[in-house]
């Protein structure tokens, strides 16, 4: 069964001009990118994205990377998008994200790892909605 997936390639990797390596391997895995857009985040979508964060001491300043330069945003579909998709991201921090995966090979740190993606079918369907259907 074919599901859907929210993909974001955050600031620190379109920056790094990342985005063609990214997008090759979730092709080469077998999920279609089946809409894609390049955005820039505003502050208050960031806080949304990120409101379970809220009460943390890097709320601020993950905001403020978030909206630093425009992120590449996708919709990714195929067979257990979201299993598949967090699979190819790795671990939340590079440094514990094994090689072979996104974060484990472009990852810097826990603050500028790269991407995102959705962790269950539920928020990729607020996420795809918070970022595509505005």
């Amino acid at each position: 069964m074919s599901e859907k997936a929210f993909v974001m390639i955050k600031p620190d990797g379109v920056r790094r001009g990342l985005i063609g390596e990214i997008v090759s391997r979730f092709e080469k895995k077998g999920l279609a990118v089946v809409k894609a857009e390049l955005v820039q985040v505003s502050t208050a979508t960031a806080e949304e994205h990120y409101g379970h964060l809220k009460s943390k001491p890097f709320f601020g300043e993950l905001v403020d990377y978030m909206t630093s330069g425009p992120v590449f945003t996708m919709i990714v579909e195929g067979p257990a998008a979201v299993k598949n998709s967090r699979y190819l991201i790795g671990a939340t921090d590079p440094a514990e994200a094994a090689p072979g995966t996104i974060r484990g090979d472009y990852g810097l740190d826990v603050s500028e790892n790269v991407i995102h993606g959705s962790d269950s079918p539920g928020n990729a369907s607020i996420e795809i909605a918070r970022f595509f259907i505005r």
